[in-house]
């Protein structure tokens, strides 16, 4: 046992590397609007640190609108194969425009051409519309690299708590929560 929160994450996200079918990085990431509506969606993980938890997106989307409103998230990972799960909330910052370009340019052209085509969480008439954009990109960049959007970039969740369950036979769960406590984390069990 550690009772080093970013280390154990370390451990149970190797884990679910090496065990989880499909999409271990994938996690839930819930925002609320200015309102205190709140929406949930799946992003994936794309780097993780002592300093936060980073993903992807675009900087017009829904949860970006979101998160400029109320700077905010809760993070949830469901490794089902693993009967565990990891809970992060916290504070919401940009990454860097360098750690952005260096993820943007890591991505595959088309995922690269599909950040310029789609104008995401906006209303589409029909998804030829995008497949037209999508073609017109594509011609756009024909033979060079594709930049980087300036609307496309990175967020980092700073977390201030993090909890880890482990399921348990009968419903006798186990829950760790770790809590940020000036530069270190108090660390403490919940009842399932």
């Amino acid at each position: 046992m550690t009772a080093d929160p970013f280390a154990l994450f370390d451990t149970w996200f190797a884990e679910a590397r090496a065990h989880e079918p499909n999409d271990s990085n994938a996690m839930a990431l819930a925002t609320v609007d200015e309102d205190g509506q709140p929406s949930v969606r799946m992003v994936l993980l794309k780097g993780h640190g002592r300093d936060g938890f980073v993903f992807y997106t675009n900087r017009e989307s829904r949860k970006a609108g979101e998160l400029a409103a109320v700077p905010k998230a809760a993070l949830l990972f469901h490794w089902k194969s693993l009967r565990r799960q990891i809970r992060i909330e916290g504070s919401v910052s940009h990454v860097t425009d360098a750690e952005s370009d260096a993820y943007f340019a890591s991505r595959s052209r088309d995922s690269q051409l599909g950040a310029w085509a789609s104008e995401q969480s906006r209303p589409l008439d029909v998804r030829a519309t995008f497949e037209t954009r999508y073609e017109e990109v594509r011609a756009r960049f024909e033979g060079g690299d594709v930049p980087r959007p300036p609307h496309w970039g990175g967020y980092r969740v700073t977390p201030e708590r993090i909890e880890f369950w482990q399921d348990r036979e009968h419903r006798l769960h186990e829950r760790r929560r770790f809590v940020r406590a000036g530069k270190g984390w108090a660390e403490g069990l919940l009842y399932p």
